[in-house]
């Protein structure tokens, strides 16, 4: 069984990556070599009574469908995918977002009744492309339980969904 501290020293720091003054945290090695074990991290940031309550995880494109996927397998849920555009068949919801530099938008079908959902990410920036999934399952008529990141860069975020503040394993100041 990896210790937390273990797991942390697989994710790879990578310096200007994918631009300069960026620090790009590479979970690749991690998966790899500790996917269960992250997996298991994951599930530990949420009590059983908050599990309970979830019908569905929520992965993000692209990394947070990874995470969600195990997530969703290991603990019994159902899975939905929030897209980039042009990945989902019609109908679905959009939402437009601010990134640093201009805008994006997340897609989600509307073919599905309304769930109790958490939303699943690798990494918690700025929180533009968190709150906009957020909305998103709101939008599409679920309701959020939680947001959980494998990795989160406090430094540069102060996020909060209606009170909410994401778990995260990984954080960083």
């Amino acid at each position: 069984e990896a210790h937390m501290d273990d797991l942390e020293s697989f994710i790879r720091v990578i310096p200007d990556f994918p631009q300069p003054g960026i620090l790009f945290r590479d979970i690749s090695p991690l998966l790899r070599d500790h996917f269960r074990a992250t997996i298991d991290l994951l599930i530990e940031q949420f009590d059983k009574s908050v599990w309970a309550e979830v019908d569905a995880i929520v992965g993000i494109e692209s990394r947070g469908f990874i995470l969600a996927s195990g997530l969703a397998y290991a603990m019994h849920k159902g899975l939905l995918m929030v897209r980039k555009p042009g990945k989902l068949p019609p109908p679905h919801h959009s939402v437009n977002y601010s990134l640093e530099y201009g805008q994006d938008t997340l897609q989600m079908s509307s073919c599905f009744s309304a769930q109790k959902v958490l939303v699943v990410d690798d990494v918690l920036a700025t929180g533009g492309t968190l709150l906009a999934a957020c909305e998103l399952c709101e939008r599409a008529g679920h309701t959020v339980q939680g947001v959980m990141t494998l990795i989160n860069l406090r430094a540069i975020n102060d996020f909060r969904w209606k009170g909410m503040q994401a778990k995260s394993p990984f954080c960083y100041d």
